[in-house]
């Protein structure tokens, strides 16, 4: 087990150094794109116009996804690629965009499947008419099942353990882990990894994430009604946020820690406001989604040898480190 994750993590690490370089001609000017924001210097391949359609559970204003949609779109610029973006936190919504890929007869769908069982029978029609289909954020034990080609992202129950353990070494006995949307199975995983890592007692608050200020008073009252809770786990960004406005409200001595990052939540790791945060690399996993697509048509190439994910995390990100990322978080790319 420990092999095949580390053979996964080697795997996003080789194509994250090479992909950029692959099927690329060179460029001599132009107008400055999202690729050169983010480093990228390589110029358009010169293969075929393709469209890739994009189809994500994300919600309004979450700012996670912007980050997925740029490294989304810096392939889709190197790769001469058409890059359609939609998304909808319901899943039987989402099931009708990708559906609507399929109408419109696109080359390739890159999609997360936070609920497997509602995108089973359309990745199904994909399959039969002919349209690849990539996984990548949600769904890594649903995704050969679901009959897509690839995957990219992090094992989130793995992610949850390496949480709880780190828990372990601060010392920390009582966590509250607060997921955001429930039924979600990236967020549950997450909550249920850390359970298996955390020595300490956990307990589980689900919150409505579209709406913060009811995050915000739903997490105050769990922390005002028991004074044992020394740690908030949070599973996105804005959560976290939210949640250190909880603490002082509730006048709770405890920590917080995360996953994900936005360049708010950099800062706050920085100024030691959060303890610590989990990346799995979004930027990342947009981009090697939809290079993987461009990659499988011109070359009939597969990431992970089409058994095995590409991780693109856990990464743990701390005061000693957030220096080094601050500057990418500038620039929305972390």
């Amino acid at each position: 087990m420990h092999r095949h994750h580390r053979a996964a993590a080697l795997t996003a690490a080789v194509l994250a150094g090479t992909l950029f370089a692959a099927g690329c001609s060179s460029s001599s000017g132009g107008k400055k794109s999202e690729e050169s924001a983010a480093g990228v210097s390589a110029g358009k391949a010169s293969t075929p116009r393709m469209t890739v359609a994009m189809v994500t559970h994300a919600s309004p204003g979450d700012t996670f996804w912007d980050l997925i949609r740029k490294g989304a779109q810096a392939a889709a610029a190197k790769d001469n690629i058409k890059l359609v973006y939609s998304s909808d936190p319901s899943a039987g919504n989402q099931a009708n965009l990708v559906q609507n890929a399929i109408d419109q007869k696109v080359d390739g769908i890159a999609l997360t499947a936070a609920k497997p069982d509602a995108m089973k029978d359309v990745i199904a029609k994909a399959t039969a008419a002919g349209i690849p289909a990539v996984g990548f954020n949600s769904g890594v034990d649903a995704w050969k099942k679901l009959g897509m080609l690839e995957y990219f992202g992090q094992d989130e129950n793995i992610a949850g353990q390496a949480f709880g353990a780190r828990l372990n070494t601060l010392g920390a006995k009582h966590a509250l882990c607060v997921i955001q949307e429930q039924g979600q199975v990236a967020l549950e995983a997450r909550c249920a990894g850390l359970k298996k890592g955390f020595s300490g007692k956990t307990d589980i608050l689900y919150v409505n994430g579209t709406d913060m200020p009811s995050v915000k008073s739903t997490i105050t009252a769990k922390l005002r009604a028991d004074s044992s809770i020394d740690q908030v786990v949070t599973l996105g960004a804005p959560i976290a946020l939210t949640a250190v406005q909880s603490l002082s409200d509730a006048g709770s001595n405890a920590k917080i820690a995360t996953f994900d990052l936005n360049k708010e939540l950099v800062k706050a790791v920085q100024d030691g406001t959060i303890e610590f945060a989990v990346d799995q690399q979004p930027y990342l996993q947009g981009y090697l989604a939809v290079d993987s697509l461009w990659l499988y048509k011109t070359n009939g190439n597969f990431s992970g040898g089409s058994t095995a994910p590409v991780l693109t995390g856990p990464a743990f990100i701390t005061k000693d480190n957030a220096d080094s990322v601050a500057a990418f978080a500038a620039k929305g790319t972390r």
